[in-house]
């Protein structure tokens, strides 16, 4: 089975506190190594505006995570987020053709850099 590149990004609630937005992000992390995939980095972008209130919330913690992974286990990736009461929002972006490839290899090394 073809291993393909993702990028995914999720909006979590901000009401949360630090261990718990922490503990998120672990089962976020747990779940694609799970359903065979590979983290290649990760950002940390953190609290911010939301473009419009989503379930009463004016702000939410974004983080993003490149990695490579079969494309079967999207569907579970998406099915762990939907049940997740905690994620308010999330998007899987694949890349497929070598400039898109080559433009995910960019942003992923970039996100390395910040997070070192």
């Amino acid at each position: 089975m073809s291993v393909r590149h993702y990028e995914t990004m999720f909006i979590v609630k901000p009401t949360l506190t630090a261990e718990e937005i922490a503990a998120q992000i672990d089962i976020v992390k747990n779940n694609i190594e799970k359903n065979g995939g590979e983290i290649v980095s990760t950002e940390d972008i953190g609290s911010r505006q939301l473009a419009y209130q989503i379930n009463k919330h004016k702000r939410g913690y974004y983080y993003v995570m490149y990695f490579k992974a079969p494309a079967n286990a999207i569907l579970e990736l998406e099915r762990n987020y939907r049940i997740n009461e905690n994620i308010l929002r999330f998007i899987f972006i694949k890349y497929e053709s070598k400039k898109e490839i080559a433009a995910w290899t960019k942003m992923s090394e970039e996100a390395a850099k910040k997070s070192n």
